[in-house]
């Protein structure tokens, strides 16, 4: 936790990391709650945040977890450096502008949320009565929970996750086969693009959980990497095959634009069409479209990027590529004999499989 992140999320798994089982700030707040005391600790000082001290004393001293369980017992806050490595407060009372707005009723939670919200650093309330640890990130509050809990959830996402995988798969397998047969339509197009959003949605989700399950998620991450495999790359060339080079906008925007979109508004197709920018802004799910290639010749073995954007450039659609000998390959600048046969034999493999998958 030693950079602050703009972004309110991002700050939050940033917490989360910082608080996750196996870290000494973690352990530190297992002793307090075993102890059946509360506390309230802020992770960074800056002016802002000294303005609003008062009284308790400066430490400055290396973090350990018996120090804050220590300090805690004392009517108070710690104040923590950003990192969580030192204790630079003990004691303090804190006095945030009581103008800004807060939910909570008791008083430490009050103070805990309007000290995040006033000062952008992560508070953390531990409350001696309820036994429960609160994170107050910006406008967010987020209670921590036992592994077991989070695992569960986690389990059950993972069992989404992989239904999701394989009618990814399937899809993908299909518009491969259409691409090389010409024959793909918008709905083809928008129906991959549909399941690489909810499957990077559902992961995201995950790696959430493993965040906030640190030591414990070990496990969860190995299964999480295995599954999602190459979709991120996956996104993007279908995004470049169908997309870029209609119109002024980037990968970055398109992205963008399909995660806004709402769980509901991801089940309509015509929505993804003109997010997509394909022929008939996505109502003619039925017109036909062309790849650029992108796509499949990243399924090439060993096939460098830039020479992937070289032949693309040159060739311009997938046809033609499927089309061209090794001598019209090797008319591409930094593709050689033995690379031109390594793309011709590699592209005719992937036709002829995903034919075979289709029909068979």
């Amino acid at each position: 936790m030693a950079t602050t992140s703009s972004h309110p999320d991002e700050l939050l798994r940033e917490t989360l990391a910082a608080v996750a089982p196996g870290t000494e700030l973690r352990d530190g707040l297992e002793r307090i709650l075993r102890g059946r005391t509360g506390a309230l600790i802020v992770l960074g000082l800056d002016p802002i945040v000294e303005q609003i001290c008062s009284g308790g004393f400066s430490l400055d001293v290396d973090f350990s977890a018996t120090r804050l369980r220590e300090l805690s017992k004392m009517d108070g806050a710690v104040v923590l450096d950003r990192a969580a490595t030192r204790i630079r407060k003990a004691a303090v009372q804190l006095l945030p502008d009581p103008t800004i707005e807060t939910t909570e009723s008791g008083t430490r939670h009050r103070t805990a949320e309007r000290v995040a919200k006033q000062t952008g650093f992560p508070i953390i309330s531990v409350s001696q009565s309820m036994r429960i640890v609160a994170l107050y990130v910006g406008g967010q509050r987020h209670v921590l929970e036992d592994s077991d809990t989070i695992l569960g959830r986690a389990n059950q996402a993972l069992a989404t996750l992989e239904r999701y995988r394989a009618r990814l798969d399937e899809v993908s397998g299909t518009l491969s086969a259409l691409e090389i047969e010409d024959l793909v339509t918008v709905r083809d197009v928008c129906s991959v693009v549909q399941r690489l959003e909810m499957v990077g949605r559902i992961s995201d989700e995950i790696a959430g959980y493993v965040i906030e399950l640190g030591v414990d998620g070990r496990l969860l991450a190995l299964q999480l990497d295995e599954l999602i495999g190459d979709v991120g790359s996956d996104r993007e060339f279908v995004i470049r095959d169908y997309v870029l080079g209609r119109k002024d906008r980037t990968l970055a925007d398109v992205q963008a634009e399909l995660s806004a979109l709402t769980s509901q508004e991801l089940l309509d197709m015509s929505q993804i069409g003109r997010i997509l920018d394909l022929p008939g802004g996505g109502d003619a799910l039925d017109a036909a479209v062309a790849p650029h290639g992108y796509r499949l010749l990243s399924k090439v073995p060993r096939l460098p990027n830039t020479t992937i954007e070289q032949l693309v450039g040159h060739f311009s659609s997938l046809q033609k590529l499927l089309a061209a000998s090794v001598d019209d390959l090797m008319s591409v600048d930094g593709v050689g004999e033995q690379r031109a046969r390594t793309i011709r034999e590699g592209l005719s493999r992937l036709a002829e499989s995903s034919i075979l998958e289709r029909y068979v």
